[in-house]
């Protein structure tokens, strides 16, 4: 009986092993075959957000800021003037706030987009790349109203940049990729798809974002001025606002505001102080055909200027400055910013008829007293830069505006708007300290047109603020 029972089991057993023996001599076929099978192939499971990743996150920075806070008593007067005065008999306490944001690179020197927010009033801000690496940023221009910021770093090498899209053909539904630092976690990817377009958001002290990009990917503190891409690895958005009574709702700044704004923030004469003539309107021209060339287009033509001598006109497009090709603005002001002052500049132009042309443009100094100059031409008002009495007389640390001179007859400033003694902060929305960007911003004015001015009057103990507006004559 016992021979019975274990016979069955002895055929079993030499089948489970020759089941066995086929299995693993199938396993090694297989993986014999390596990359041939799909199931065995890494590169198989690549998706699109994997690529975008690869490829564009050395681009993507983490932003830490640190802010000096200066807390007054209880009694202090808050905003503009808690930010000047020191006001020392109330004891004011100064304490650092750090906020860690995210940013990308738009260009290989080291010109980077945030959000305005991410670095408004910080007293330092560090940028820490992909690699590790880390080094300091320096403000070049923000706008505030459209959340906006450039910033540069000198690395002394070539950078990683991201290539700029277009926003005007997005499609609800199109699949997008958000890279950032949310919550400090360095370098973490989402995605998701465009749920809407054309959103707006409406936020305290009567501020209002429009048309803005809404997505599902996970945006959260720390996204904000991070990329978001779409499946070639292009920028479409720029994260700025997650709303916090609901979950997976982001949004994101269309990249083509982006390409209108960068003109007007990076301005060279503006920022540099010198005499161009000629201002870019976009960043660049899309398409290659002799009809629509690739390069910057340019939008206004200072009269009295070489380019206004040399027939150079709005709608031209500039393709190379010193034989290097201008593909978009960001490629032009770079040159243009690495231009010493008093040199001249070759300019290869493509005319609205299609002909080329190549001028030569000097980068010329701005003087201070081109500004007064203009001033007195078209508001009578005379200003002067504040000095040492002035920030002593009134308890100031740093200059905050131009004093009033003088407020010649025949104008609304000798009707009481303006006295001798005021100072102006703000000269048409834009802070002003010194005349030499005076002399920028007056060259914007044209008979007629009616300009804010944000005034500053202390008389003893009583500060008044307000904001009147002048017309030029």
């Amino acid at each position: 009986m016992s021979d019975r029972r274990t016979r069955p089991i002895r055929p079993l057993c030499a089948r489970s092993g020759a089941i066995c023996i086929m299995i693993l001599l199938a396993a090694r076929g297989m993986a014999a075959k390596g990359d041939d099978s799909p199931g065995f192939d890494p590169a198989a499971r690549i998706t699109p957000a994997v690529r975008v990743f690869r490829e564009c996150s050395p681009a993507v920075v983490n932003l830490s800021t640190t802010k000096i806070v200066t807390v007054q008593s209880p009694l202090g007067m808050g905003g503009l003037f808690d930010d000047i005065f020191d006001f020392p008999m109330r004891g004011p306490r100064k304490y650092k706030t750090q906020s860690v944001g995210s940013g990308f690179l738009i260009h290989a020197d080291g010109y980077l987009v945030t959000n305005a927010h991410v670095v408004d009033r910080a007293a330092e801000c560090k940028v820490t790349f992909a690699d590790g690496n880390i080094l300091d940023a320096q403000e070049v221009a923000i706008d505030r109203e459209h959340d906006l910021a450039v910033l540069k770093v000198n690395a002394r090498r070539t950078l990683p940049h991201l290539r700029l899209g277009r926003s005007d053909d997005l499609m609800p539904g199109e699949t997008v990729i958000a890279i950032g630092n949310p919550l400090g976690l360095q370098h973490t990817v989402t995605t998701g798809v465009i749920s809407a377009l054309d959103r707006t958001l409406e936020f305290g002290n009567q501020h209002t974002y429009r048309g803005l990009i809404q997505t599902d990917a996970s945006i959260n503190p720390g996204n904000s001025g991070g990329p978001l891409l779409n499946v070639l690895g292009e920028l479409i958005g720029i994260n700025t606002a997650i709303r916090g009574d609901a979950q997976n709702i982001g949004f994101a700044i269309p990249v083509d505001r982006l390409s209108e704004l960068l003109p007007e923030m990076l301005d060279i004469e503006r920022l540099r102080q010198v005499v161009f003539g000629i201002h870019f309107d976009a960043a660049g021209t899309r398409g290659g055909s002799a009809d629509h060339p690739i390069g910057v287009r340019i939008g206004r033509v200072d009269p009295d200027t070489p380019a206004a001598a040399a027939d150079v006109q709005a709608g031209d497009v500039v393709v190379a400055i010193d034989n290097q090709q201008t593909r978009d603005f960001i490629e032009a002001f770079s040159l243009l910013e690495r231009t010493p002052v008093g040199q001249m500049l070759k300019l290869d132009i493509v005319k609205k008829d299609g002909k080329r042309r190549t001028i030569e443009v000097p980068l010329a100094a701005l003087k201070p007293q081109d500004a007064s100059r203009l001033l007195k031409q078209f508001f009578s008002l005379g200003l002067r830069e504040m000095n040492a009495d002035d920030l002593a007389r009134i308890g100031v640390s740093r200059p905050i505006g131009l004093v009033v001179t003088s407020a010649g007859p025949g104008n609304e400033a000798t009707r009481g708007q303006l006295q001798p003694g005021d100072i102006i902060t703000k000269f048409g929305g834009i802070s002003v300290a010194e005349l030499a960007p005076m002399a920028h911003l007056m060259k914007q004015v044209n008979p007629g047109d009616r300009i804010p001015f944000q005034v500053l009057r202390i008389r003893g103990d009583a500060i008044v603020r307000f904001e009147t507006a002048l017309q030029a004559r």
